[in-house]
């Protein structure tokens, strides 16, 4: 292999040692998780809604989000089960940062042994404030340590396709977001829904393996390079699709952000409000709809927009919750937003 070995890394043994996890937060995660389960397979009428930074940096500022987030959670709780974001890693279509987990200094080389300690660290944070967190299965490789601390995990647009992630999906024991692909495709996105509710056969820790299948994997819908895919006719096809293909709890949560968010070829922060709203709206006019759609993603930090880090020096930064990465709904939207959402189910 064409590489070079840079330096030994700790074990999980060694990770989890350095930032336990109360045994009260451990029983909270489970309590989550169970909870999460129980709104996609429709035994409980709450929504699920994953908000929080696109990407989990700096540490202090998603510490200060998660602590607005902790209060709303409590006023809406009968009606929404929030989910913070806590993405450590960060997929890219050609190259650039690729997360705190590999680099959590943007201005020194990349050290995955400090962005280990970063991301395990501010996990373990937000876990024993109380609030359940969420992130993708992107690096699956270096998942120990943080899969088991999540309520909800995502695989994205370009990851959902791959065997690998299908696989890998197939055997959390927790619910999985399948995403759809960055071309839109329901199809495609409902199949690999239906690969990751399947057992399969694999390789695991030099082990030959069958995982138990996820079975309540299910399908979000992203949008695409042909534009949102977040409409009744949309949702529809793969109801029908689920249903045809007999999928176990089949249910879909919109991504308000990424493609469905898009103006013109821009992401508008702004139009993930009107996502959310116009969702709302269409399922009272399509009952037989409702039930299917079971939460919304929305990508939100302190501050709206975002910032752009290159070329710039480290005192250059806003460190006080202004994204790095995509654009995001600031804290008096989001809040605004939550509370709307709850107040019209």
């Amino acid at each position: 292999m064409r590489m070079n070995i840079i330096k030994k890394l700790p074990t999980t043994e060694e990770i989890i040692q350095n930032f336990p996890l109360s045994e009260h937060a451990c029983e909270r995660i489970e309590r989550d998780k169970q909870e999460v389960k129980d709104i996609l397979a429709g035994k409980d009428n709450r929504l699920i809604v994953v908000v929080g930074p696109c990407s989990a940096w700096p540490f202090d500022a998603v510490i200060q989000y998660a602590e607005k987030l902790k209060q709303l959670s409590a006023e809406v709780e009968d009606k929404l089960k929030l989910i913070l974001r806590v993405y450590i890693q960060k997929p890219r279509t050609t190259k650039g940062w690729t997360g705190p987990v590999n680099q959590p200094d943007l201005f020194a080389p990349a050290d995955i042994e400090k962005g280990i300690a970063y991301a395990r660290k501010l996990m373990v944070t937000v876990l024993e404030m109380g609030l359940p967190i969420a992130d993708e299965a992107l690096f699956t490789h270096n998942a120990k340590g943080f899969l088991e601390l999540l309520s909800w995990v995502a695989v994205g647009a370009r990851s959902a396709e791959d065997q690998e992630h299908r696989i890998f999906a197939s055997a959390i024991d927790a619910a999985v977001g399948m995403k759809n692909p960055t071309s839109g495709a329901v199809d495609i996105g409902v199949n690999s829904v239906i690969a990751a509710q399947h057992p399969h056969i694999a390789v695991f820790h030099g082990n030959q393996v069958e995982t138990h299948g996820n079975e309540f994997a299910h399908l979000v819908l992203r949008g695409g390079v042909d534009g949102p895919n977040y409409h009744i006719e949309h949702i529809m096809r793969a109801k029908k699709l689920m249903e045809d293909q007999k999928v176990k709890n089949p249910a879909i949560v919109i991504d308000a952000s990424h493609d469905n968010c898009m103006i013109h070829g821009t992401k508008s922060l702004e139009r993930q409000i009107q996502v959310v709203h116009e969702v709302v709206s269409n399922l009272h006019d399509f009952p037989e709809l409702k039930h299917m759609v079971k939460g919304f993603l929305i990508e939100s930090f302190i501050k709206p927009g975002n910032q752009k880090v290159d070329g710039k020096e480290a005192q250059d930064i806003d460190m006080s919750g202004l994204s790095i990465t995509d654009p995001c709904l600031g804290w008096e939207q989001t809040e605004k937003l939550v509370k709307e959402l709850a107040s019209r189910l």
